[in-house]
């Protein structure tokens, strides 16, 4: 195949590189998007919980890739106390279940109705540089390797990016910044469509299990466990089938489909920007720390990303230094959450049972006009000061 051009490549279709690639070409880029996968949205390794209020900023309406609306959530502490909270205090991963394969597939088909265009099974396999700037990548499409030039690179590869790396970006992962998940999806189970469920304590070390309800009876049941506290990351398959076996209306059930993968909790990269590349999303470790959801704000900076990326091929200006309007943009949108919630996660991690059972306890029978960290704290505080001694730079 022939070497190429275009303005901006975005390395990556999921939803923030769907997103770049989608808002670079609404302001006027030329803009070619490539996937490794033949297929966008699989295998999915997701909960394929989201929230919803963000939809409508990124311009994105609910399409048939929605499974059901929930109310909210239940939180429940080691000893199975409940905490319920509605879906506009739940976080990033209440309000909708999805078919997460749908979502992404309908991302693809509006950056491409936006006129951009979509490679599948082409993989980047190396940058291009020239002068120490970013001018693109070497890609290989169906075992033929050829070179894609462009002023604007987008990373949108995975929360250990490799382009990052390749264009001297560090995005290596510390193993205590990583969960190890898996995930069932169950039939014949007693799940409740209106409230997607989180289990904390040891039952799941440094994480929770989850179950979202898909439909009458179904359910993705799955866990997300801290690398650093488990022997091996296959201990998450020990520790959720001895949850499921001792949760009766689970154990009842039949697996239908298992995916499993890692997820990093860690605070987002320092640095996602250099000459002629910024990196989006998972790559820049956008994934909220406390629960390892990242769908809405991967989508929310890949706006940003995008209209960086057209202003800077229409100013022919890719450097570092004009690139950081991304840098503060997103950061300006998403960066004290992510910090707030690594540092709640950091904490939240060393607790025992007995100390989660308290904090649920205290929170559930306090109205939290919004439910944030700060908030849990305070309420928590009232009535254990004594769990919130380690907290106090977060109140």
């Amino acid at each position: 195949m022939s070497d190429r051009t275009t303005e901006v490549l975005v390395i990556g279709a999921g939803p923030a590189g769907s997103m770049t690639a989608k808002w670079a070409a609404k302001h006027g880029a030329n803009v070619l998007m490539i996937e490794k996968r033949q297929e966008i949205g699989s295998p999915v390794r997701c909960g394929e919980g989201m929230s919803k209020d963000w939809l409508k900023e990124v311009g994105v309406a609910p399409g048939r890739w929605v499974n059901l609306e929930v109310e909210g959530a239940r939180i429940y502490s080691p000893s199975e106390k409940v905490f319920e909270i509605n879906e506009k205090h739940a976080g990033n991963e209440v309000g909708y279940v999805v078919e997460r394969d749908a979502f992404d597939k309908q991302l693809a088909i509006d950056a491409a109705n936006a006129g951009v265009e979509v490679k599948l099974k082409t993989a980047a396999v190396g940058i291009l540089k020239e002068n120490g700037r970013v001018v693109g990548a070497k890609v290989k499409e169906f075992g033929e390797t050829y070179e894609i030039r462009a002023p604007i690179t987008v990373a949108a590869d995975g929360f250990e990016s490799q382009v990052g790396r390749w264009a001297g970006i560090p995005t290596n992962l510390a193993m205590r910044d990583m969960d190890t998940c898996l995930q069932y999806r169950m039939t014949n189970v007693d799940c409740d469509v209106r409230y997607c469920d989180f289990y904390l304590g040891k039952v799941a070390p440094g994480g929770y299990v989850w179950i979202f309800p898909k439909a009458d009876g179904l359910a993705n049941v799955g866990i997300g466990v801290q690398v650093s506290q488990v022997k091996s990351p296959a201990d998450a398959r020990t520790y959720l089938d001895r949850w499921i076996e001792a949760h009766p209306g689970y154990a009842k059930g039949k697996k239908i489909d298992m995916v499993g993968g890692g997820v990093s909790i860690s605070p987002p990269l320092k640095q996602t920007v250099a000459d002629g590349i910024m990196l989006v999303g998972d790559a820049a470790r956008m994934i909220d720390p406390l629960t390892g959801g990242g769908i809405a704000n991967g989508c929310i900076a890949g706006k940003i990303c995008g209209e960086v990326a057209a202003e800077a091929v229409r100013t022919h200006d890719a450097s570092k230094e004009f690139l950081q309007k991304y840098e503060k943009g997103w950061r300006a949108r998403l960066e004290e959450k992510l910090y707030r919630n690594w540092l709640a996660k950091e904490k939240l991690t060393t607790l025992s049972d007995e100390t989660f059972d308290k904090v649920v306890d205290a929170i559930s029978g306090v109205r939290l006009g919004k439910l944030n960290v700060h908030n849990i704290l305070k309420a928590v505080h009232e009535k254990y000061p004594e769990v919130t001694r380690e907290f106090e730079a977060l109140l």
